[in-house]
């Protein structure tokens, strides 16, 4: 049980690193892969910006461990799902966020985030 907070620790440091909390950021688009792996899982996301050009998203989210606790399974998410992701943008890639939370076809939103990455506790 030592190594959960270890690595909890690590994301932390690395989520401060890469994403910027100032800038949330909605997307509502395809699943296109997901890659259930560690330290992080990561989905990708095909969705439209604002002047309607396609934008490849690259979404992390928790380790499938943090993940699991949270009410995630391997199979929660599969490509071809439509899904809308609140999250926070990478700061130095446009098309990459942390995912904070995934609302899914059916109507559930579940947490995606790291747990020290200044969001609510849900």
């Amino acid at each position: 049980s030592l190594l959960p907070a270890v690595s909890t620790v690590d994301a932390h440091h690395s989520f401060m690193a890469e994403f910027d909390q100032g800038k949330r950021v909605a997307i509502d688009g395809v699943v296109t892969k997901v890659e259930w792996q560690n330290p992080h899982t990561f989905f990708y996301v095909d969705a439209k910006d604002e002047t309607g050009k396609m934008v490849h998203w690259v979404l992390e989210t928790g380790s499938p461990g943090a993940l699991e606790m949270r009410g995630w399974t391997r199979g929660t998410m599969k490509t071809g799902d439509r899904v809308v992701v609140s999250g926070y943008r990478s700061k130095t890639d446009p098309s990459r966020a942390a995912a904070r939370s995934v609302t899914f076809p059916d109507g559930r939103t579940l947490f995606g985030g790291q747990m020290n990455d200044g969001g609510p506790a849900k």
